[in-house]
């Protein structure tokens, strides 16, 4: 009877958790489409009404994920990251960039899953060391400069994952302001140099750039890197 008791509670739990993640998926894609237009954020319209925010984030602190479902961690991760950042600018909101506010990405908590985390050890550690094979993460973890590849306005699901990766990464090295080409000359973002050990592990670079590119880079590029633009992805949309 003891042992029934325990798996009866074990499934409760499961369960529990299981909807608890449906939920945050669907609030996330409530919450991105109504204030995400065209890879910016409508910031002002979320600070005037924050309830939706914190409803998902709330979700999200309460949910538990794990490796062993390798889809569902990254959707999960990913949008909270997204999410994370949206907060943080609308805490200090009105900004003109993530970078005037002190601790932005290294200071400032988040409580996820259970579990305090900073925007930096949420890419860092908790999805680039988890999944070091996974270069895609830099073109759909948002950090809210305009040099970030566009946010989109749905959320990562575990069932649409890969082709989203896909997808946002074909988009982001096929754009013309993203990979700068002239002749021989290619301009690469900062996330090229700053995370280069995630883009040369089968290769070069443009090894790694020519794999999603519909027009190949000369492998024989010279590589240099444009400066990031911090300023605010915001679009002045609103819903107000």
């Amino acid at each position: 009877m003891r042992k029934l008791i325990i798996i009866i509670a074990l499934l409760t739990i499961n369960l529990s958790f299981g909807q608890t993640t449906k939920d945050f998926f669907v609030k996330s894609d409530v919450f991105l489409k109504k204030y995400v237009f065209k890879g910016k954020v409508d910031y002002k319209a979320v600070k005037h009404d924050i309830s939706l925010l914190e409803e998902v984030l709330d979700i999200a602190s309460k949910v538990r994920v794990s490796k062993a479902q390798p889809k569902t961690y990254k959707s999960f991760y990913i949008n909270a990251y997204n999410l994370a950042v949206i907060k943080g600018v609308v805490d200090n909101y009105p900004i003109k960039s993530p970078l005037d506010v002190k601790g932005f990405f290294d200071t400032t908590q988040y409580n996820l899953a259970g579990k305090k985390t900073t925007l930096n050890d949420l890419e860092n550690i908790i999805l680039r060391k988890q999944f070091p094979a996974e270069a895609r993460f830099h073109f759909v973890l948002v950090c809210a400069g305009l040099g970030c590849p566009p946010i989109i306005n749905e959320a990562y699901k575990p069932n649409s994952l890969e082709t989203q990766l896909q997808r946002q990464t074909v988009k982001a090295l096929n754009n013309p302001y993203f990979i700068k080409v002239t002749q021989k000359k290619v301009q690469l973002s900062k996330i090229f140099e700053w995370y280069k050990v995630d883009f040369v592990k089968n290769g070069s670079e443009i090894d790694f750039i020519n794999k999603f590119r519909k027009e190949k880079l000369p492998f024989d590029a010279i590589v240099s890197y444009y400066a990031y633009d911090w300023r605010l992805n915001e679009t002045k949309h609103t819903s107000l």
